[in-house]
């Protein structure tokens, strides 16, 4: 009750600091970032590669696991996903945290 006293008593007080607190809050909306289209999917890097006449078991063993075991522990990797097919490639998807440069 008497916290609400103060500024009835004081309604210059009150209407000042008012407007400080709205201009306040007008400065932090023009300062905030805003975005019309943000980043919402993390940034990935995919590695093709080709072993002709190899099968996916071949490729699995002698390109995905050095490569895999080459990346692994990169800083801002989430997950990485690969996939040998029966033609002889193998795609490598390094998925990297929102914000990360994968370019890095």
């Amino acid at each position: 009750m008497r916290f609400a006293r103060y500024f009835v008593d004081r309604p210059i007080l009150a209407a000042v600091l008012s407007i400080v607190i709205f201009l306040a809050g007008a400065i932090a909306i023009w300062k905030l970032p805003v975005s019309e289209y943000p980043d919402v999917v993390p940034p990935a890097v995919v590695v093709r590669a080709t072993f002709p006449g190899a099968n996916p078991k071949v490729i699995a063993e002698s390109v995905a696991l050095p490569l895999e075991e080459a990346i692994n522990g990169v800083e801002g990797m989430l997950y990485m996903n690969s996939q040998a097919t029966s033609d002889g490639s193998m795609t490598l998807t390094v998925t990297f945290k929102l914000g990360t440069e994968p370019d890095r």
